[in-house]
């Protein structure tokens, strides 16, 4: 299946979280099992291009995309955590909101030192999550060099945000709008 085909699995819920945004909800993509496995082998074409070595996923949607990625490619998965989720020391990152802060952490011996990780995401927006993302494997002595998104929603800047911090960034589809 083509990106193009991907697109159009993915379900827009207007009014969600809040009125005016157009939310994209890719739960529909990932219920289509074809779908989901094209989706998935483009992203890891793309992870293989960039050299990965490990994947990395943020909570809660990239663990979806990124373990499917990594699996595919026969490489590690390091899942970027919500503050308290890991049973082990872990080293963290605060990073601010359009409406407060967050956190997000990972196990340090997950990464060997100079590692190419490629991030994979479901989407990029604003970029917060995946600057803080990128920032924290770095300080645990990866090298970030690229991100993966299912969805860019362009006009949110985000992807430029990351390219802006040395991460190159390709999308397998775009949206308009919020």
């Amino acid at each position: 299946m083509s990106p193009d085909d991907l697109k159009a699995l993915v379900r827009t819920v207007p009014d969600f979280p809040a009125r005016g945004v157009q939310f994209r909800d890719v739960t529909t993509l990932i219920a289509h099992g074809e779908g989901f496995a094209a989706a998935v082998e483009h992203l890891a074409e793309r992870a293989r291009a960039a050299g990965a070595e490990a994947i990395a996923g943020m909570e809660a949607r990239g663990f979806i995309f990124g373990a499917a990625v990594a699996v595919r490619l026969g490489i590690g998965f390091v899942p970027v955590r919500k503050p308290g989720k890991l049973p082990v020391a872990t080293i963290g990152i605060d990073y601010a909101l359009e409406y407060g802060s967050d956190r997000l952490e990972i196990d340090p011996g997950a990464i060997a030192p100079g590692q190419n990780v490629v991030i994979v995401d479901d989407l990029i927006a604003t970029g917060g999550t995946a600057l803080a993302a990128a920032e924290l494997l770095r300080g645990a002595g990866a090298r970030v060099e690229h991100a993966l998104f299912a969805i860019d929603l362009r006009e949110l800047g985000g992807a430029a945000k990351l390219r802006a911090a040395g991460v190159a960034v390709e999308a397998l589809m775009d949206f308009a709008g919020k």
